[in-house]
């Protein structure tokens, strides 16, 4: 964090099952680590049966210096829906709030209203379904929310699971855009843009990019994809 941008990534970390098949935390946090973000939005960080304990346990993410939003539910849980934030030390945790989402599967959003190094900042944290029509309904869910709260500075970022063009999800974020991020799926050789960043007009995305060195790229099956943000001149 420099004063006048913030790195916000985001990380579908597959319960920190690697193409290996190993589960490991500690390859996914060395990973989560050499981002360099301020704020991190991960999906898939708890094991999928109930009670549906942390994959990437509390003690491991502390001992890196980060803070864990308070998304966890009882059972040992670090998300909601298996989302969850980091946060670097310098940002400030103001308000946070779950939303289930409709859907055939279970799905769930996460929001975080935060004080950062470029002023106050929601971050909204998704995981979408597989089907587009559901993933339209999420989006549009998640803009209701957001237009009975106050005006803010906001991020969408996740795993969309959109294959294809942005346009339908562009047509359904509001006043947001998405920022050029490039493809962080599947992770060895990257085609599909399933992980993205949405920002309002408030925000501009000064430089994206995916991190794909080792072990990134054997990590998960995904990608982590950042975007570097400033507030845009009034």
């Amino acid at each position: 964090m420099n004063g006048q941008s913030i790195r916000i990534a985001t990380y579908n970390l597959q319960k920190c099952v690697g193409l290996d098949m190993r589960r490991r935390p500690d390859r996914s946090l060395s990973v989560i680590g050499a981002l360099d973000a301020d704020i991190v939005v991960l999906q898939e960080v708890d094991k999928r049966l109930p009670p549906r304990p942390a994959a990437l346990p509390h003690d491991m993410a502390e001992q890196d210096g980060w803070r864990i939003l308070p998304f966890g539910a009882p059972g040992g849980s670090l998300g909601w829906h298996g989302n969850t934030m980091l946060a670097r030390p310098g940002v400030t945790l103001c308000n946070t709030w779950h939303l289930e989402l409709p859907g055939l599967e279970p799905r769930g959003a996460i929001m975080a209203e935060l004080d950062t190094a470029i002023g106050p900042l929601r971050v909204v944290g998704l995981h979408l379904g597989l089907v587009r029509r559901y993933r339209l309904l999420q989006l549009a869910a998640i803009e209701r929310r957001l237009r009975r709260l106050p005006t803010m500075p906001t991020v969408l970022a996740g795993d969309f699971n959109e294959w294809g063009s942005a346009a339908p999800l562009a047509a359904a974020v509001d006043d947001k855009h998405f920022a050029p991020t490039p493809p962080s799926y599947p992770a060895p050789r990257p085609v599909a843009r399933l992980d993205r960043i949405a920002i309002c007009d408030a925000l501009i995305a000064r430089s994206t990019g995916t991190y794909a060195a080792k072990p990134a790229h054997i990590a998960s099956d995904h990608l982590p994809v950042w975007a570097d943000l400033e507030r845009a001149p009034r």
